[in-house]
């Protein structure tokens, strides 16, 4: 068992007193709505044989623009594989990097 906080760093930022389940069910909707839009465009080029049709459908222009997008979202996919965002930096950035003007 682990031992809650009291604060946290960030400011206005509340103590979470179970992490582990909030972070469990935040990741369920994010792999949900995202499989749930995939699959509804998934559904609709399964049944709709009419490019214009399927255009108003999907409502991301031209057929060719929402091929574009769709690669798009998956060359950030895998970058995002790749840079590993969530990892701790390989360096220490310049102190004041992140400092705000004031």
């Amino acid at each position: 068992m682990s031992v809650l906080k009291k604060t946290t760093s960030p400011v206005g930022l509340a103590v979470c007193d179970n992490p582990h389940e909030r972070l469990r069910i935040l990741h369920k909707k994010i792999l949900d709505y995202t499989e749930q839009i995939t699959n509804e465009k998934l559904a609709m080029l399964k049944v709709e044989p009419d490019v214009k049709k399927l255009e108003d459908q999907l409502q991301g222009g031209q057929i060719e623009e929402a091929i574009y997008q769709v690669e798009n979202e998956l060359s950030l996919v895998r970058k995002m594989m790749q840079w590993k965002p969530w990892e701790a930096l390989v360096e220490e950035p310049p102190a004041n990097q992140w400092k705000q003007p004031i």
